[in-house]
């Protein structure tokens, strides 16, 4: 994606590229790889989570699994990549459940959620230099009742995920995603219908 000193950008480098406004009315735009979420669930119906320090909003902040998609690879592999790296677990039974535009008036990248059921603890994580990550994980029906109390907050596309989980799991007919809708709270927003 390094495309510094490319004339059709204000800005470039290996992180991202600015492009200069186009059409009247229209604003710069960033040029960023697409990105990944995983929601990782293990045998016993525990979400893998991730706490790291965003220097966006200069806090610790508890997540999903996510990373950016590198130039070559799919989705999918940058999934299973993320979650291998920032927690050590690993997963053989993966599931896309969502994918869209991040912020189609300035940004050119996409969201790719993924489920990855029957998660284990494989390894040691071995994040990037850059990140100091501690990794945690809470029953479902936790995670989804912090998150609609309030005691959570995930990041907005993260929740965007617990959507496309809901609409996944209410599509299928697997028994072990059946499961996960039977552990979800009873009360408030949740996974289950109605």
């Amino acid at each position: 994606m390094d495309r510094r000193g490319d004339p059709a950008y204000a800005f470039a480098d290996r992180w991202l590229r600015l492009r200069p406004a186009g059409p009247p009315g229209s604003q710069p735009s960033l040029e960023l790889p697409d990105w990944v979420d995983v929601i990782a669930v293990t045998p016993d119906d525990r979400v893998v989570l991730v706490e790291q320090y965003r220097h966006g909003v200069r806090q610790v902040r508890t997540e999903f699994p996510a990373g950016n998609v590198d130039d070559g690879e799919t989705p999918l592999a940058a999934a299973r990549r993320e979650l291998l790296e920032e927690t050590g677990f690993v997963s053989t039974c993966w599931h896309a459940i969502g994918s869209a535009a991040v912020y189609p008036a300035a940004q050119s990248n996409r969201i790719h959620s993924f489920l990855a059921l029957d998660a284990r603890k494989a390894v040691d994580p071995t994040p990037d230099a850059t990140e100091i990550i501690h990794v945690r994980d809470l029953p479902l029906g936790d995670l989804l009742e912090q998150v609609r109390a309030g005691r959570l907050e995930l990041p907005a596309l993260q929740l965007a995920d617990l959507v496309w989980l809901q609409a996944f799991l209410r599509r299928s007919d697997d028994s072990r995603l059946m499961r996960l809708l039977d552990r979800a709270p009873k009360k408030g927003p949740s996974l289950r219908s109605g």
